[in-house]
């Protein structure tokens, strides 16, 4: 009996190892494109505002118009996912916001600017949700923190590679072919994303059941496991129901994620201006480097706090932690005297901010499932993104301070949640809200 148990945690281990090393490198490596193409506009702007003619404010709006398009379309299309498979579904996201994100080199004035920006939200609204609900039909509870983080990793590795790059390109490119550098920069950035997006059609499963690559043996391990876990969930909280995603819960979790929200984008529109207000004459390849510093830190932070989030399978004091130190970062940069403070700011900023998301996307899958799960994590991510909206007006209006004030109740929202129970236990404990 003690042999049977513990060669079926030996089976465990192995395939969960060989499921990790299949799907997160590869979701990660999509990720990592849809930050690059949606973050970009923020290092175009360091020539495209002035280009386009366009005032701070106008430009804060525009960035933040892709969230009209992403709003409205994200809910639906996670249930579109769930409809035609993530495997198609995903790839149609891919190659549509590749040729849109490279068609922002048409943009020639403030309507045409929104247009796209408008444009793009639909085109990957339902991605990053799409994306979390796929790793919950491929990880149970215990580590999904963990393998959340890794494919978050995406969102540091794409700044840390895609800010020099995209100096690079703005610097080397300006001029060629009567064009400008930040054209350039949205063309090369945005066609290999269309092009990875065919590929999906051939690299990507829908799930476990159509995993040729799974030996049997190891898939009905993995099908076990997972439908275990499912089914203790609908016994406690009969979250396979639409109306779960209502639940006050639900509200709360959108209530922390904006905080979230507001803070990553207020970041991505503006780390590169702030560092080159800090850095006057330094050329885009310096200011990308520059700006590469805070996302590395965020890499190495999210892996670290995902994994003790998993091993100590507490996420409220980890969501806590992680919004005071963000918000301490803004702070730091609010008040800095000297341009190497005003960097370990943005360091902690983006660090403390970036560690709260993978531990943030394990809680929704603790008390949803099914149609719920899908509806209702599309559902947090659509709204709780209205912060992305504002994020650059609020920074570019009120100033730093804000951020770090928000981050604060972020804080306060995540330590106010009650811990939900691991699947399968007997608390009936009801989390947040």
């Amino acid at each position: 009996m003690a042999l049977g148990g513990r060669m079926a945690d030996d089976l465990e281990t192995a395939t969960f190892r060989t499921v990790a090393w299949r799907i997160v490198p590869l979701v990660c490596l999509l990720y990592v494109l849809n930050i690059l193409d949606r973050a970009n506009v923020g290092f175009a702007r360091l020539a495209m505002q002035d280009d386009l003619g366009l005032s701070k404010e106008t430009f804060d709006l525009g960035y933040g118009m892709f969230y009209v398009g992403y709003l409205l379309f994200e809910v639906p299309s996670n249930f579109l996912l769930r409809r035609y498979g993530a495997r198609r579904w995903i790839a149609r996201i891919m190659i549509s916001w590749g040729l849109v994100s490279a068609a922002t080199m048409l943009a020639r004035d403030t309507t045409t600017f929104y247009a796209l920006r408008i444009l793009l939200g639909i085109a990957e609204a339902g991605f990053f949700p799409g994306i979390i609900l796929y790793l919950g039909d491929w990880f149970p509870d215990r580590q999904r923190a963990k393998m959340t983080a890794f494919f978050m990793l995406a969102i540091g590795l794409s700044n840390v590679v895609g800010n020099p790059l995209s100096g690079w390109i703005m610097d080397t490119f300006d001029g060629v072919a009567g064009l400008h550098g930040w054209q350039w920069l949205f063309l090369l950035e945005g066609l290999p994303t269309a092009l990875v997006g065919v590929g999906v059609l051939w690299w990507l499963d829908d799930g476990p059941n159509t995993a040729r690559w799974l030996p049997a043996e190891q898939r009905d391990c993995l099908l076990g496991c997972l439908a275990r876990e499912d089914e203790a969930r609908r016994r406690r909280h009969g979250a396979g129901h639409w109306e779960a995603m209502l639940q006050p819960r639900v509200w709360w979790l959108i209530a922390l994620y904006f905080t979230v929200a507001v803070g990553t984008n207020a970041s991505g529109a503006y780390f590169p201006t702030l560092i080159k207000q800090r850095h006057a004459g330094a050329s885009n390849l310096t200011i990308g480097l520059l700006t590469a510093l805070p996302h590395l830190c965020a890499v190495v932070a999210m892996a670290l706090v995902g994994i003790s989030s998993d091993r100590s399978g507490e996420r409220r004091l980890h969501l806590t932690a992680a919004a005071l130190v963000a918000a301490t970062g803004w702070a730091i940069v609010a008040g800095a005297s000297s341009p190497a403070l005003a960097l370990v700011g943005l360091c902690l900023a983006q660090a403390g901010m970036m560690s709260m998301l993978p531990v943030f996307w394990t809680i929704p899958a603790t008390f949803l499932s099914g149609a719920a799960a899908a509806g209702g994590i599309a559902l947090i991510n659509s709204v709780a993104n209205i912060g992305g909206f504002f994020g650059a007006t609020i920074l570019g209006r009120f100033g730093i301070p804000a951020v770090a004030a928000l981050l604060v109740g972020g804080a306060i929202l995540a330590a106010l949640m009650r811990p939900e129970p691991p699947p399968g236990s007997d608390h009936e404990e009801e989390s947040g809200g």
